[in-house]
């Protein structure tokens, strides 16, 4: 009885300092976390985000660290040694990159069935078949900076590991497949925001949202959920053909997925979107702060940000509520649609880019869709 009394006071010491650095990296599972990481674990957390790591490395690392902890306990019934040993890391690529037709005829190759159920009992694991290669090597990647982290080396360079890397993945193609199936452009956008007509709040919001994230150049999800009030300025209205002046605003973008913040990047807002965002924030009385935040099931609006997921389950909402296919559709596809929806207008993609803020052509132009490439004029000189 004292032993059990003694875990739960460990799990809620974790809980509590998870909570110190919630604000920093949001956390919807903290109590399961607090179950899963050891002590260790989330002293290396509270030690990342003191040391002013940008918010999406830290989510991923987070994740990946969750999960690598889990598959552990799985396999071996043991929590992650630091550092792993190399049979360790194989067996990590061995259970992760599979072929499926040797499953098919062999069923202990790949990951073995108890630790499957084990993960997947978890909501670790959700898909059907091997992992993709990618996303094997920034789980690898990810341990390799948290052993560093506490100070150790690991065999994440290896011969054997590489090589079993690139083996498993010559063994098992995978079609790479996009982050959004369909991307979400002007037509697609059209639908989403007819679903929110109304002067709820939650239509406000989730109109404010879509229309910010789509006009200020594909915004990525963590961007939009991380907003705040501070990032917002007021510019000098735009004039137009007919006398009429729109509104404008700047948004200092900060910290993102490819810049460190130092450089000033700014995207703007003209017309609906602003008008859309100022009727949010005036409905909602929000003055500083997160931009976007939850609200209650009364409507009561929260004084915490939504999470990045939450703009991603906002627009899986609407889709089906505009009667399309939700599964189709993800929040990075508002990012490839607005480069997509760039081009359908005959704007140049360096001048898209100027509002994307990507950084390579190269990358910008790989998010248009496969078929607006395909019934393009590039793809009918002859």
């Amino acid at each position: 009885m004292a032993k059990a009394k003694t875990l739960l006071t460990t799990v809620d010491r974790r809980a509590e300092e998870l909570d110190t650095i919630a604000a920093v990296l949001p956390m919807q599972r903290r109590d399961e976390l607090a179950e899963l990481l050891t002590d260790q674990d989330v002293e290396t957390l509270r030690h990342l985000v003191n040391k002013g790591m940008g918010d999406n490395t830290l989510r991923a690392l987070t994740s990946d660290l969750t999960y690598l902890e889990a598959w552990g306990l799985a396999a071996t019934g043991l929590s992650l040694p630091w550092p792993a040993p190399e049979a360790l890391l194989l067996k990590f690529v061995a259970h992760h990159l599979w072929d499926p037709e040797k499953r098919a005829a062999d069923p202990d190759h790949g990951m073995p069935a108890d630790v499957d159920d084990n993960l997947r009992s978890q909501r670790f694991l959700k898909s059907v078949g091997p992992h993709a290669p990618a996303t094997v090597r920034r789980r690898l990647a990810n341990w390799s900076t948290l052993t560093r982290w506490r100070g150790l080396d690991g065999a994440f360079a290896s011969p054997a590991l590489k090589s079993a890397i690139r083996l498993a993945i010559r063994a098992a193609p995978r079609q790479r497949l996009r982050k959004s199936a369909k991307a979400v452009t002007g037509d697609v956008l059209a639908k989403l925001l007819a679903t929110c007509a109304t002067d709820s709040l939650r239509d406000l919001r989730d109109r404010a949202i879509l229309m910010v994230a789509f006009a200020s150049g594909g915004r990525r999800r963590s961007e939009i959920a991380g907003l705040r009030c501070e990032q917002l300025t007021v510019e000098p209205p735009i004039p137009v053909e007919n006398g009429a002046l729109l509104p404008s605003l700047a948004i200092h973008l900060g910290r993102t997925k490819t810049t460190s913040g130092e450089q000033d990047d700014i995207v703007y807002l003209t017309g609906r979107p602003v008008e859309a965002l100022n009727a949010w924030m005036v409905a909602s009385k929000i003055e500083s702060g997160s931009v976007f935040r939850g609200i209650g099931r009364w409507g009561t609006v929260s004084k915490r940000a939504i999470d990045p997921q939450s703009v991603n389950a906002i627009l899986k909402q609407r889709a089906a509520m505009a009667g399309l296919e939700p599964w189709e559709f993800s929040a990075h596809g508002i990012r490839s649609g607005y480069l997509t929806e760039a081009a359908n207008r005959g704007i140049p993609l360096p001048e898209a880019m100027e509002q994307s803020r990507h950084r390579s052509v190269q990358q910008a132009s790989s998010y248009y869709n496969n078929a607006t490439r395909r019934s393009g004029r590039a793809a009918r000189l002859l």
